[in-house]
């Protein structure tokens, strides 16, 4: 049976959409959701996210409105974006990165609207999930986190959401269905044209 991991943050609305569907996943398939500081991911491959450009940020806000319609799922913007997700990452960490700790995290940020940017935020959801705040704060808890992302880093994630399995990444809320094609039909990627764009020459670089 594949087994799939799932990279996200909780800053990402894109990845509290993908989560609606990628948690169904595991009742057919081992799943394990990798909580990852996407910022960090960003330096890692010197980009800037979506919400640090302006014009793509404001854009970002009313695609991921607007495809939360289109999926029927409820969507609230917390006070401020971007924030800093650590408080929740660590939080999700402490308590076992398990489905259930996910879905209640992500509901309170981006379902609900609530801030997730500090423990003192957090911390009704935290008595909820039964994680206190010296685990949250423990350095097991940063160095955990801190492993997960770089060792989603050396896998080769550039963004959040990735679903990744089989060597395979499929990055973003719009490429579930292909990811799914992928999952259930390994030819899929197989075939001479998606093997041959996988080696396709550059033909010209901007400098850096």
């Amino acid at each position: 049976m594949t087994a799939i991991d799932w990279y996200f943050d909780f800053i990402s609305p894109f990845s509290y959409l993908a989560w609606q569907k990628v948690k169904t996943l595991s009742a057919a398939t081992p799943l394990r959701p990798v909580p990852v500081v996407f910022g960090a991911v960003l330096v890692a491959h010197g980009q800037k996210g979506p919400a640090e450009i302006p014009g793509k940020r404001e854009f970002t806000y009313r695609h991921v409105l607007w495809q939360s319609r289109q999926e029927g799922v409820a969507l609230r913007f917390p006070p401020t974006h971007p924030f800093n997700p650590l408080p929740a990452l660590r939080l999700c960490v402490a308590a076992g990165a398990t489905a259930e700790s996910v879905d209640a995290i992500f509901e309170w940020i981006w379902g609900q609207g609530h801030a997730g940017d500090s423990l003192e935020a957090l911390a009704p959801l935290a008595a909820a999930l039964g994680v206190d705040a010296d685990t949250i704060g423990s350095d097991a808890t940063k160095a955990a986190l801190r492993a997960n992302t770089e060792a989603a880093i050396a896998a080769g994630v550039y963004g959040v959401p990735t679903l990744a399995f089989d060597g395979a990444m499929f990055w973003g809320n719009d490429a579930h269905d292909f990811a799914l094609a992928a999952l259930r039909d390994p030819g899929v990627l197989a075939d001479p044209e998606m093997q041959r764009v996988g080696t396709l020459p550059v033909g010209v670089q901007r400098p850096a």
